[in-house]
């Protein structure tokens, strides 16, 4: 049986290269940009890209990556950001810290799993003059577009070095070197493994050649003249017989290129309709190995399959997984924005062989075996209308997810999974809008182990050990965890749950968003749309759950008073909303609002979680805001209480201001659901003074008594910024009757949208058939067995509670119902 390794290095030979060998060792020139590397050098730029521009050989790309954006970044501005795609190999990142510039890793395209254009605008205009470069990654070699990176460049100032790692031999429609004339350095590598294999080397392409020069320079310990060094430097050079031997591949890589283009036809042709690949380029692109992703329902098989085409003979890997923001020193080093595509695509790409010695028929034996053993068919059948599902669950994020979780913690997961339908606009489920939070949780960190820990479904307790849990474990002694670590955890359970439903007769539809759902004679016709294609489809559900989260709607502020004024009217310009105060970048919006102010004030509006949170942001961030005593006022109806573990915690400390009511009668916590917790507990309890506690003098109370209190009027006028965090409301999935009149529900007129056994309630407060809700803002309050204080007024929201008795009361309903149905 003919073995085919997942890369077989295939440079030139030394053997085959005698005469250049003995014409080196009679110059006595080795290195230091000599005869043989300079007429490599030329040659490169004339038949690689068409004679435009120079380019400059190296001793590997990474350093070619180091010098490029040292020099990109030596006149500009003082960023200290290099933003970069999270596909992409670790030498970007690590070249990036090697220049002093911190990597800024964004999310993916789900197409050609390149930076995401609107997620590169989006950072780029939050973070501003602090990115000093971007670093665009042309993924596996596909020729990304470089006219929008200089349209970037002159649009924001910012630098730009393209990454261009495995892309030489990438064309255009015209058999054009890709990067060819750039403006900027497009950097590529010539290591053994790749298509235009040496054995160790780099090279960089600009239209400019002084800058090509000065690049020389820095390659050769900056020196612009002998021995004396006047830029920044190291030693790059790429020695005489490695370029010899670039020579040599120039001399037979039209041959090469040409061959490995065939072989990736023949593979996109022979996956055609059962795996997802890289669109097909208008010119050629250079291929290392050919990349596709798996089924979603086989990614967590991924590794026995990479065992069982090991098994026979075929090599087969997960470049890039773990990909660049999932990588432990990265997480240590850079700030890495949420990435829920890159995480669905790493979690599923799978690499197979493509080398310069393989044939079609070996491409064809590949997919052959690889269907055999995800066991799909060769040409997938027509589908049938789609049954009517028992449940559609509307949104995959936290609490969406959370509803499995719970359901896998009592082994009832296989069960609910049949007939089950979870709709997820995103490409992957579990996190959500968790990790665009520049804040720690409220919860602890065994609250999010807890999912994991003991858990019967062993595809969820194996993630004890993933990167994105061990981050988490790391806060166990911490007030909360950054919730930008969460998200990664949450989406790598969301994977499992993901395998598990599909495996258990469920489906999963990610990229879909569900547009409304209209009531017919006691079933759900649910509106769907994908949102990479846009096409419409419907659905047929029995039971729906509503599970879309919550928002900060911007109408509120239009009719919201408070003591007696307009907030709109006295506040103006000058008011925002703490959802995009505690987003990431938020808290740098605020310090640009507040610029030009040397002793600026805020008022934050609210006595929620959200606010305490906001006011503790502003607090801590840094560089820090130039706050003075009271430079921050806390505006709040209710008063504020901290949480305690038993009345005798909470005497030991002398807090007493509480009674039998606001004492859980299940747990005996005072305060179980209004009392604030971990980093807004330690606020409050410096605020109100408990134990001998200093109050923070940056922060002062202010308790709202009525429609005539002159001081909130004042601290308001007075504020150069106004906060309004006055919590959330449903972001409700749009419902109709039969005849297409809208179904009122009790949350459109600002009642809780759930009663006490998560039902969605109509406008007159009745549970509507089949409809359930769980979530962000759903309104859900604990009652009986679950605890909480008789006191408590408000809604309950937490992971926690969802993952575990609120998620299972809908759970036991729907299985219950089930089960009445097969009765």
């Amino acid at each position: 049986m003919k073995r085919l390794p997942l890369i077989t290095p295939h440079p030139p030979r030394l053997s085959t290269l005698t005469e250049g060998l003995a014409r080196i060792e009679e110059s006595g020139i080795y290195s230091n940009n000599g005869p043989v590397l300079r007429a490599f050098e030329a040659d490169a730029t004339t038949r690689l890209f068409g004679g435009r521009g120079a380019c400059l050989a190296v001793a590997n790309a990474t350093l070619g990556l180091m010098i490029s954006l040292r020099d990109a970044v030596s006149d500009g501005p003082a960023g200290r950001f290099a933003l970069m795609p999270a596909i992409t190999f670790a030498a970007t990142a690590q070249a990036a810290w090697w220049a002093g510039l911190t990597p800024l890793v964004c999310d993916v395209d789900a197409d050609n799993w390149s930076a995401a254009a609107d997620e590169e605008e989006r950072l780029l205009e939050r973070y501003g003059a602090q990115i000093a470069a971007v670093v665009p990654y042309a993924t596996f070699g596909y020729g990304i577009d470089l006219d929008r990176y200089r349209w970037l460049s002159k649009r924001f100032g910012v630098a730009v070095v393209v990454d261009a790692a495995a892309s030489l031999g990438t064309t255009d429609a015209s058999g054009l070197g890709f990067g060819a004339g750039a403006p900027f350095p497009v950097v590529f590598s010539m290591h053994a493994t790749k298509p235009f294999a040496t054995q160790e080397g780099g090279l960089i392409h600009c239209a400019d050649p002084d800058r090509i020069e000065r690049l020389r320079a820095m390659a050769n310990f900056g020196f612009t003249a002998p021995r004396t060094a006047t830029l920044p430097g190291l030693n790059a050079k790429m020695p005489e017989v490695m370029a010899l031997v670039a020579k040599a591949r120039l001399d037979d890589f039209a041959e090469v290129a040409g061959h490995r283009d065939q072989l990736a036809d023949a593979y996109r042709h022979a996956i055609a309709g059962r795996y997802t690949a890289q669109p097909r380029p208008t010119g050629r692109q250079a291929l290392g190995f050919f990349p596709l992703l798996l089924p979603s329902e086989r990614t967590h098989e991924r590794d026995a399959i990479i065992a069982r085409l090991g098994e026979e003979g075929i090599g087969a890997g997960k470049y890039f997984s773990p990909h660049l923001g999932e990588q432990p020193w990265v997480h240590e080093i850079a700030q890495i924005e949420p990435t829920p595509v890159a995480d669905m695509v790493g979690s599923r790409l799978l690499s197979l062989p493509l080398s310069d010695t393989m044939t079609v028929e070996d491409v064809a034996h590949v997919v052959d075996t690889l269907d055999r053993i995800v066991a799909i068919k060769a040409r997938p059948r027509v589908a049938a209308p789609p049954p009517i599902a028992e449940t559609m669950i509307i949104g995959g994020g936290p609490a969406g997810t959370a509803m499995l979780t719970a359901a896998s913690r009592h082994g009832l997961l296989p069960e609910l999974s049949r007939g089950l339908v979870l709709v997820e606009r995103d490409q992957a489920i579990g996190g959500g809008q968790l990790g665009r939070y520049a804040i720690t949780s409220d919860s602890t960190a065994q609250t999010f182990l807890s999912a994991i820990e003991g858990n019967p479904d062993p595809a969820i307790a194996a993630l004890a050990d993933h990167p994105a849990t061990l981050a988490i474990a790391r806060h166990r002694a911490s007030l909360g965890v950054p919730l930008a670590e969460v998200g990664p955890m949450l989406r790598a359970i969301g994977d499992r749950l993901h395998a598990s439903v599909t495996a258990n007769g469920g489906t999963v539809l990610t990229g879909t968003e569900a547009l409304h759902a209209r009531r017919k004679e006691g079933l759900w016709h649910v509106r769907l749309r994908d949102t990479a294609t846009h096409r419409d489809t419907e659905r047929v559900a029995r039971n729906l759950v509503i599970a879309t989260g919550g928002h900060q709607p911007l109408d509120r502020l239009v009719t919201q008073r408070v003591a007696g004024t307009s907030l709109m009217e006295i506040a103006g310009d000058r008011l925002v909303q703490s959802d995009s105060v505690l987003a990431r970048g938020g808290f740098e919006m605020v310090a640009d609002l507040l610029s030009s102010k040397r002793a600026p004030r805020v008022a934050v509006i609210g006595g929620s979680t959200s606010a305490l949170t906001t006011v503790a942001l502003l607090l801590r961030e840094r560089p820090a805001l130039p706050f003075g005593a009271g430079g921050i006022t806390l505006l709040h109806r209710s008063p504020l209480r901290p949480f305690y573990h038993s009345v005798e915690a909470a005497h030991a400390e002398g807090f007493t201001d509480f009674g039998p009511n606001d004492i859980c009668p299940v747990s005996g916590f005072v305060y179980r659901l209004a009392g604030f917790r971990l980093e807004a507990r330690e606020l409050v309890l410096r605020m109100l003074g408990v134990d001998g506690r200093a109050p923070e003098p940056r922060v002062a109370l202010h308790r709202v008594t009525g429609d005539d209190d002159l001081a909130a009027r004042n601290v308001l006028a007075e504020a150069d910024l106004v906060i309004a965090a006055l919590g959330y409301r449903p972001r409700a999935l749009p419902l109709e009757e039969a005849d297409g009149r809208p179904l009122g529900l009790a949350a459109h007129g600002g009642a809780p949208m759930v009663d006490d056994a998560c039902r969605v309630r109509d406008r007159s407060g009745a549970p509507i058939p089949g409809l359930y809700g769980i979530g962000l803002a759903a309104g859900f309050v604990p009652h009986g067995k679950l605890g909480g204080e008789a006191s408590f007024v408000g809604q309950a929201n937490g992971l926690w509670l969802w993952q575990n008795d609120v998620g299972m009361m809908i759970v036991d309903q729907l299985l219950a119902g089930r089960a009445r149905a097969a009765a």
